[in-house]
C-alpha cells in the first residue's frame, strides 16, 4: 500500500519505519523537504506535502494537532478527496492543556474535509508502543473512531501490520468518539508522571461472564 505520512517528527519517523518494515511504500511529507535529510525513516523518502498526498492511497496526519487543519488546507481538498486519512494527532497548547476541549482534532478535520474519510487511532500511546505493542508485558488496546466503514477496514489492516491483533483493536464508533481518544492525553500525561515512563499502554477489560447478564 502507498502511505503518505504528513510530518517528519518523532511519531512520523517511527510510523514510517514500522510500515516500511511491513512492506508498504511510504513517503513523508514536509513543508521543507530539502531541510529534512538524513532522517531515520527506513526506506521512506521525504517529499513535499503535495507530493506525499499525490503518492498516497492512505494519508496519515502526524503533524502537530494545533497546526494540522492549516497543513491540510495547504494541500487542498481536491488532493485529499477520496483518500483515507488516518489521524494520530492531538492538539495540545504550550501549557499542556487541550487545544480542542469541547471537540477534537479528528472532528475538525472531518468537518473541514467532508470528502476525505477520517479515522482516529494510535493517539493514546507513545510512538514506541504504536509500532511494537508486543514489547509490553501483556495485551493492550488501540482504538478507532470514524464514520466510514471502508476507511476503518483499511486502517485496521495497517494496525495489524504494526503488530496489533484484531483482538486488541476496539472500534468506538463515529468520528465524534475521537474526543475520548484525544482527551485521554491528560490521563496519559498523569500516568507517565506516576510511572516515570512513557512506554506503556492501557487495556480495556470486558466484564466476566458472571457480570455480563
Amino acid at each position: 500500500m502507498r502511505i503518505g505520512i504528513l510530518g517528519t517528527g518523532n511519531v512520523a519517523r517511527t510510523l514510517a519505519r514500522g510500515w516500511s518494515a511491513a512492506g508498504h511504500d511510504v513517503v513523508l511529507g514536509s513543508r521543507e523537504p530539502k531541510d529534512r535529510t538524513g532522517l531515520d525513516v527506513g526506506t521512506a523518502a521525504v517529499v513535499s506535502l503535495t507530493e506525499a498526498a499525490a503518492h498516497a492511497d492512505v494519508l496519515v496526519n502526524a503533524t502537530p494537532g494545533t497546526a494540522s487543519v492549516d497543513v491540510l488546507t495547504t494541500i487542498g481538498a481536491p488532493a485529499l478527496a477520496g483518500k483515507t486519512l488516518v489521524d494520530v494527532g492531538v492538539g495540545m497548547t504550550g501549557d499542556m492543556t487541550l487545544a480542542h476541549p469541547n471537540s477534537s482534532l479528528g472532528e475538525q478535520i472531518q468537518e473541514a474535509f467532508p470528502g476525505t474519510p477520517v479515522v482516529k487511532t494510535l493517539c493514546t500511546m507513545d510512538c514506541s508502543v504504536m509500532v511494537d505493542p508486543s514489547a509490553l508485558a501483556g495485551p493492550s488496546t488501540v482504538f478507532l473512531s470514524g464514520d466510514d466503514a471502508a476507511a476503518k477496514t483499511t486502517t485496521r489492516r495497517l494496525l495489524t501490520d504494526l503488530g496489533w491483533p484484531d483482538s486488541s483493536q476496539l472500534d468506538l464508533g463515529g468520528i465524534i468518539t475521537s474526543r475520548g481518544q484525544e482527551h485521554f492525553a491528560l490521563m496519559f500525561v498523569a500516568i507517565a508522571g506516576g510511572l516515570g515512563n512513557h512506554g506503556f499502554n492501557i487495556q480495556v477489560v470486558p466484564p466476566g461472564s458472571a457480570h455480563s447478564a
